[in-house]
Order: C-alpha cells, then sequence, then structure tokens
C-alpha cells in the first residue's frame, strides 16, 4: 500500500449520521445513483447514458473522464430528486461494469481510453496462454475460465502490443475503482476483481500462480490494494464534494463486481442451502452461492468463481452472451414485418404479447440456441462461432410456436450453464426484464425443476453495493443482518414447476445438448463462409 492511499484509510464506522445510503451503478450503458433508506427501501433514481466507442479491429473504448463526468452529472441529478441530499446522504457506495482495462497514470490522470468488457482485441493472447502448461493452475486458483473481456488477457495483450502504454502507467483499474479514485484519490480494487482476475478466490488475494501464468509479473506493481467496502470506507475528498454537490468526508465504500451485488441485491444469499440466482435481462448471469471449499471446477475450464462480501461465501458464476436479446430479435422480426404493411407497434405492444404466444403454442415442439450475439456464446462453453439455430419446423408452426422455442431455448442455456456447476439448484431467484413475464418464469421453472421467486427490487446492483456500506457504517452487524431486511421482504411468492412439463423439457434438454454438439461443424463452416472475401455478414 502506497503512503498516498493509507493517508485516507479509514476503518468502519461505528455509528452512522444521516438517514439515506446512495448506491452507484455504472454499467455498460448506464450511470445509475440511487438513493435508499437504511431500511433499504429505495427512494429515488437518476440516471446518464453512458458512451463507448467501437472499432473496426474489435476495440471497444470508454473515456475516463467521460465517465467520472456522468457519474458526478447522475449523483447531481439525484440531489434535483431528494431535498436537502448532501446532508442526509450516510454514506456513498460503488459497483460498476466488470472486467476491462483502466489504465491511471501519474497524478492520477488517464493513460488511454479504458478497454471495455467487450473488447475483443486481446482473443490472440488468450488462445496462446490457454494453450500453456500453467493454465489449468491459474484456472484452478481463480476458478474463472480465461477471456477476451479480463484484465489479465488484455494487459498481457498490452505487453505484446503496446507496451509503451503500460509504462506510463501507474495503476490499472477496473471501471467503479477509477470512480471510486475520483471520490476518494484512493487506488484500490476490490476482493472479488482482484481474485478471479489475477488471485485465488479461496484467499480473496493475489495469486503469483496466476500472475506469472499471465506472463505479467514485471507489471505486478500495477495491481491496487485490495479494499472491502463492507469492512472499511474511505472519505469523500474535498474535490469530489464540488463536483457532486455532496459533504466532503461522507464515507465511501468501494462495493464488489456489479454481477455480486446484482445478485447479492436480488437474493443469491439468504442462508438457505442450494438457492441460486438468474438475471434474464439481455445476457443471461446464473450464480450459487456456495462455501469457497465446495466450488465445482468444471473440466472444460468456464465461468467464473466471484466472492461475495460475506466470509467463505462465493458464488460460482456461469453466463450466457445473450438471453433476452433472443426474444427481442424475434419480437423485431414481427416488428418489422408488420411495419411493411403500415402497422408498426412498439417494442412494448410486442412484449406485452409473449405470454399470449406462450399460451397458443406446444411446449418442446421445435429447438432453438440462442446464441443470437455475434460474439456466439462464453458459458457454458466458449465459441465465439456458435450462431442461433431454430430446428423442427415444419408448414404447420406459426410465429407463436417461434416465440415459445425462443423461450425454451433460453431455459436450456440455463439449464445447461447450471448443470456446468453441478447440482441444478433447490430453488432459483430471478431478476431482469424477461422475468416479469409468468409464462417465462413457468418455462424456467419447469426447464429446470425447481421452484421460483421474482426479487421486486427495482435496481439491485446499487442496492447490493448500498448494503456493503450499510455494513460498513454500522447500520448492521453483518451482512446476513443487512440480507434479512433488504433482500428477503422483496422476494416474491415460491413459483412451482408443472408437474406435466418437466418430463417435456427433460427431453428436450437431451435433443438440445445433442444437436448443439452436432452444429459445431456447421458454425465453423458458417465462420470460414464469413471470412470469404466479398461476402456479407
Amino acid at each position: 500500500m502506497s503512503d498516498q492511499d493509507s493517508d485516507h484509510l479509514t476503518t468502519a464506522t461505528p455509528h452512522c449520521t444521516g438517514d439515506l445510503i446512495i448506491g452507484i451503478d455504472a454499467g455498460t450503458s448506464v450511470i445509475k445513483a440511487v438513493a435508499f433508506d437504511l431500511s433499504g427501501h429505495q427512494r429515488a433514481s437518476a440516471s446518464v447514458r453512458n458512451t463507448y466507442t467501437t472499432g473496426a479491429d474489435g476495440a471497444v473504448t470508454q473515456s475516463l473522464s467521460r465517465t467520472w463526468a456522468d457519474c458526478a452529472a447522475a449523483l447531481t441529478a439525484l440531489a434535483d430528486k431528494v431535498d436537502n441530499l448532501a446532508t442526509r446522504v450516510a454514506a456513498v457506495a460503488l459497483t460498476g461494469q466488470g472486467d476491462g482495462t483502466w489504465l491511471v497514470g501519474a497524478d492520477n490522470a488517464p493513460v488511454t481510453d479504458a478497454w471495455l468488457w467487450l473488447d475483443a482485441r486481446a482473443a490472440p493472447t488468450v488462445s496462446r496462454i490457454t494453450a500453456g502448461a500453467t493454465e489449468r493452475a491459474r484456472f484452478e486458483a481463480t476458478g474463472t475460465g480465461l477471456n477476451t473481456c479480463q484484465q489479465g488477457s488484455q494487459l498481457a495483450h498490452m505487453q505484446s502490443t503496446c507496451p509503451g502504454m503500460l509504462d506510463r502507467a501507474e495503476v490499472a483499474l477496473h471501471c467503479k475503482d477509477w470512480l471510486y479514485l475520483n471520490l476518494t484519490g484512493v487506488r484500490a480494487t476490490d476482493p472479488s476483481e482482484a481474485s478471479f482476475t489475477f488471485g485465488d478466490f479461496r484467499t480473496r488475494q493475489y495469486s503469483d500462480t496466476v500472475i506469472e501464468a499471465l506472463g505479467l509479473a514485471r507489471h505486478r506493481h500495477l495491481l491496487p490494494q485490495i479494499v472491502d467496502g463492507s469492512q472499511q470506507t474511505h472519505p469523500l475528498t474535498r474535490a469530489a464534494a464540488a463536483a457532486t454537490g455532496l459533504r466532503e468526508g461522507t464515507p465511501v465504500a468501494l462495493g464488489y463486481v456489479d454481477m455480486a451485488m446484482t445478485a447479492l441485491g436480488a437474493g443469491v444469499h439468504t442462508g438457505d442451502r442450494g438457492t441460486a440466482c438468474s438475471t434474464i435481462g439481455s445476457t443471461g448471469v446464473h450464480m450459487r452461492a456456495v462455501p469457497s471449499g465446495q466450488v465445482h471446477l468444471n473440466a472444460d475450464g468456464t465461468g467464473y468463481v466471484i466472492c461475495l462480501p460475506v466470509p467463505d461465501i462465493v458464488t460460482q458464476v456461469q453466463t450466457n452472451m445473450a438471453a433476452a436479446l433472443n426474444i427481442d430479435w424475434a419480437l423485431s422480426f414481427a416488428g418489422d414485418l408488420m411495419a411493411e404493411y403500415g402497422t408498426a407497434p412498439s417494442h412494448a405492444d410486442l412484449v406485452a404479447r409473449v405470454d399470449h404466444w406462450l399460451a397458443h403454442s406446444t411446449p418442446a415442439a421445435l429447438v432453438y440456441h440462442p446464441y443470437i450475439s455475434d460474439a456466439g456464446e462464453r458459458g457454458p462453453f466458449v465459441d465465439a462461432r456458435a450462431r442461433a439455430s431454430l430446428i423442427g419446423l415444419n408448414a404447420t408452426h406459426r410465429f407463436p410456436d417461434m416465440i415459445r422455442a425462443v423461450v425454451e431455448g433460453i431455459a436450456m442455456a440455463a439449464r445447461d450453464c447450471y448443470g456446468a456447476m453441478g447440482e441444478m439448484p433447490r430453488e432459483l431467484r430471478l431478476t431482469g426484464g424477461a422475468a416479469r413475464s409468468a409464462a417465462v418464469r413457468q418455462v424456467l421453472a419447469a426447464a429446470l425443476d425447481t421452484p421460483v421467486r421474482v426479487s421486486t427490487r427495482d435496481e439491485a446492483g446499487a442496492a447490493g453495493c448500498a448494503m456493503m456500506a450499510a455494513v460498513a457504517i454500522g447500520a448492521y452487524p453483518d451482512m446476513d443482518a443487512c440480507i434479512a431486511e433488504w433482500t428477503r421482504p422483496l422476494l416474491g411468492p415460491t413459483e412451482p414447476p408443472d408437474p406435466a412439463l418437466v418430463p417435456v423439457y427433460d427431453s428436450l434438454f437431451t435433443t438440445y445438448r445433442d444437436a448443439r454438439a452436432a452444429l459445431t461443424p456447421v458454425w465453423d463452416g458458417l465462420a470460414a463462409h464469413r471470412a470469404t472475401p466479398g461476402v456479407k455478414t
């Protein structure tokens, strides 16, 4: 730890003043600032659209300076909605988009634009490292499959392609870490990002084995101190107070990565054995909370292990590149056709029809693989060439059958992910836009043969990091006590699986997996075709 950092260090505040906690969730598309009272009730929120730039070489970058300005703007906008916000804030907490590389140099100035988790430039470096003799040891320490999203891959790629950029850097941060630096003046990261990228999830510390496997030993000095925001805070600086309108000295807690915070806020860990949490948003994030000694590391070396701010509890994670994006594609398909004839229904109008279409279709009539993303799939297998497919069509099938197949494909992908993590969950907590559909929930429950419950928490990510701050400032004695008040009451009633659908989906899943394996050479052939000069993709 540097002298600069140690000058700012504070421990958990035994008693808090103020009746609100602000949770900041700096996502890929939106930066949100959300005010909660100390009992976990959401009082107000404000947001600013995020911006990033894409390049033809696979680059996806974001301005550090603009991101800090947008964060400050979101906090200022929140103050317009809450009377006397600055004097009422007991603490501020941060989470944000995971992975990516935010390089900072002298005087805490950006070295270059951030490489986001969407950036694909490190793909050749990932292939080289994963083919190496030390890859399995790296995976067993982190519990995390290497991919182009991660800071370790990106730093290794920078080292071989643009080393001068690393020479100008003094620290490598993630998105939330960069905002934390601007709020507190402290260079730090949290135990979750540190351990799944460069460390060991059992110790929550950096690992020499991992750093050496990535070939980054000579750049180890770029890794910041690890700070657990549920145990310690740092005070808001005078400069940050001027930029945000908050009070100088307000405690600031560094949250864990957004996936962990969203799951915490939605109920992935409530002390009930065998529970899991799936976010069915644009992407699909599937997480189960287990003691670190019970982690199931699959032979394929995929997924993540992400710590929770609870002693010895981690989440195993598998993520689908696309979940509700598949539904969006199918609805856009219908909307475009209707617009050709002068009728242009809104996306919301079409979404409202999904349950109706599912009610007028036959279960398991078709097989759909939900690999609609241009980036292929990443969980529970990694294949950038994977593409969506609809199998089994005949002349009698209509649009409702197609919509049902898409929803069933999303459920099959979730089952595929949980299967890679070990046992199916005993109860599945759901969040994300698609979870609002009763018919979608019914399909998920039957596909996994497990009861589901919906979290009614609107801003689970912001809530998760705010919960960490609530513990850090002494509003709760520990995270379990906070979960009991912030999370449990917002879980809806248990919805059991339909016993008639369970065997139908058992059979469908076998076909789904068999077809996926058979399609691999087809994906290879299509990829080669797309690479042919003159072929449009």
